[in-house]
C-alpha cells in the first residue's frame, strides 16, 4: 500500500520509526522503494553527489524536477518529497507557489520541502498549505544557507536552541505535514519531537526523532566526503572500483569477451 502522509501521522502516534532516504535518479530510487523505505526526498543534495557541486546552490529548479521525474519513475509504494532549490521560492510566497505547482505537476510527488523557520517563510509555508499543497519544513542546519552557517552543528547556545524551538512550533501551525531537524543537539530534538504534533525527521540529531533520513551516497560509501553522523553501511565505491578494474584487466588481457568455442 502506498505511504500516505496520514501513514506518517499515525506511525508517530504508534511510536512506528519512519525509514526515510534520499535519491536522484531511477534505478537506486527503485531499489530504495522496493527495499521498503517509507519516504524518499529527492534531495537539493544531489548538487554536489550527482552533479559534483561543491554546495547545493547551484542547482536549478529545472534541473530539480529533471532528477524528480526520473525518480518517480521507480516509486511506486514511498512518498515521494522534493526539495525547492535555492531561489525557487525565497522572493515571495508567489514565487514559492509556482515553484512547488510545477514540482507537483510535472513530478507526481506528493510534498515539497522548504528550508527555513524565519517569519517570511513560515507565511509562504502557510500560502502554500492554504492552496493544498503539502509541505516538508526543515529546520537547523540549513545548506542553503551555507554561507552564512556553514556545517556546524546548530542550536548549541541557549539562545539558538530557542529560536530553533520556536521555529518548529511556528512551522507546525503553518500546517507541516512533517518537519526535517538537521544537525541539532538529540536533546533539542527529543524537545521538538515530544511538543509538536507532526513527524519529526532527523539527520544527524539523535535517535528520539519520529524518523530518520539519509543521504543515500552517504550510506553506501559513494560519497566524496563522509558526515560525521552518517554510517557506511556499506562500500559500494570500493566494491566498484574493483569490479571496473577487473573489467579493464580482462579486456586488456583478451579475456573479454569470453571466446565461445567452435559449433
Amino acid at each position: 500500500m502506498p505511504v500516505t502522509h496520514a501513514h506518517l501521522q499515525t506511525w508517530k502516534q504508534q511510536g512506528r520509526a519512519i525509514a526515510a532516504l534520499t535519491a536522484s535518479e531511477y534505478a537506486i530510487a527503485k531499489i530504495i522503494d522496493r527495499a521498503g523505505a517509507d519516504l524518499i526526498l529527492v534531495g537539493d543534495s544531489l548538487a554536489m553527489v550527482a552533479l559534483g557541486h561543491r554546495n547545493t546552490l547551484p542547482l536549478t529548479l529545472d534541473q530539480m524536477i529533471h532528477h524528480a521525474q526520473a525518480v518517480s519513475r521507480g516509486v511506486t509504494n514511498a512518498l515521494l518529497v522534493v526539495d525547492l532549490p535555492f531561489l525557487s521560492y525565497q522572493v515571495n510566497y508567489e514565487q514559492a507557489l509556482q515553484s512547488a505547482g510545477r514540482v507537483l505537476k510535472e513530478t507526481n510527488a506528493q510534498g515539497v520541502k522548504l528550508e527555513g523557520g524565519y517569519a517570511d517563510m513560515v507565511h509562504t509555508i502557510g500560502k502554500l498549505v492554504q492552496a493544498g499543497i503539502p509541505v516538508m519544513g526543515h529546520i537547523g542546519l540549513t545548506p542553503q544557507s551555507v554561507h552564512q552557517l556553514g556545517y556546524r552543528i546548530q542550536g548549541v547556545t541557549p539562545d539558538m536552541a530557542e529560536k530553533i524551538f520556536l521555529e518548529a512550533k511556528a512551522l507546525t501551525d503553518a500546517g507541516v505535514f512533517a518537519l526535517l531537524l538537521e544537525h541539532i543537539p538529540a536533546e533539542l530534538a527529543e524537545k521538538i519531537t515530544k511538543t509538536i504534533p507532526v513527524p519529526t525527521i532527523g539527520i544527524g540529531a539523535g535517535s528520539a526523532c519520529d524518523g530518520q533520513i539519509l543521504v543515500t551516497h552517504d550510506l553506501l560509501g559513494l560519497s566524496d566526503k563522509q558526515p560525521p553522523f552518517a554510517p557506511k553501511y556499506i562500500d559500494l565505491s570500493e566494491a566498484i572500483a574493483t569490479t571496473v578494474d577487473r573489467y579493464c584487466q580482462d579486456v586488456r588481457h583478451h579475456t573479454f569477451p569470453p571466446v565461445k568455442p567452435p559449433q
